[in-house]
């Protein structure tokens, strides 16, 4: 894909899903743009045995831009990464079309594999702010990983996975588009089920009060 046609696709993907964005030139200052495109060029000299000249290029572009993506990374077309501020992507990492992260997202490993280490993000997921992957498993298309959520084994297709570590709490039903960016609304099942338990409370101590009374 040449320059033009590269800088093109950004614009249409930032417009899609940044309510931010006002005109297309803004698309030049985000950092999610300026990474990609330090990201394209290293990964090709990275394919071509340019390790150090890679590895150069893509440091300079996490001192500008805080988001670290290795140049051996396999990252297909349509990512969005909103912010960016702390993002890192591991060497191993294999990431669809379509992909959407926001700040402080780890694609890591967990420092145990040799060879693929890092997770395989297939198309149109979302990764939600400071959400971790660490491993080398597969997060299947049109999931969503909530915030700060700590993912450590795979994830099958259009499912919902929250928490410390992580849990699907939602799976099949209709597949999540792109262009939905809502990370805040996901189900909570420790939520509910204090809620679930705080009921069953209530109902006991009603009981106990009615048996109390017959006694007198």
């Amino acid at each position: 894909m040449g320059i033009i046609s590269y800088v093109k696709e950004e614009i249409a993907v930032i417009r899609e899903r940044d309510p931010a964005i006002r005109s297309s030139m803004e698309v030049f200052l985000y950092p999610s743009f300026k990474a990609i495109l330090r990201y394209r060029v290293a990964h090709k000299l990275f394919l071509r045995g340019h390790y150090f000249l890679a590895r150069w290029i893509s440091q300079r572009g996490v001192r500008k831009t805080g988001i670290e993506i290795h140049p051996g990374a396999r990252i297909g077309k349509g990512l969005f990464i909103d912010h960016g501020s702390g993002v890192i992507i591991g060497e191993t990492t294999i990431i669809g079309d379509n992909v959407t992260l926001y700040q402080g997202v780890t694609l890591g490993g967990t420092g145990k594999e040799k060879g693929k280490r890092h997770p395989t993000l297939e198309d149109n997921v979302m990764v939600s702010a400071g959400a971790k992957i660490l491993g080398s498993f597969t997060i299947g298309h049109n999931s969503k990983i909530g915030a700060g959520s700590v993912v450590l084994k795979e994830v099958p297709p259009n499912c919902t996975v929250v928490g410390v570590p992580g849990r699907i709490v939602k799976k099949g039903g209709v597949s999540v588009p792109r262009s939905d960016m809502n990370q805040v609304d996901l189900p909570d099942p420790i939520s509910n089920e204090i809620s679930r338990l705080d009921k069953e409370i209530k109902k006991l101590k009603k009981l106990l009060k009615k048996v109390e009374s017959e006694e007198k």
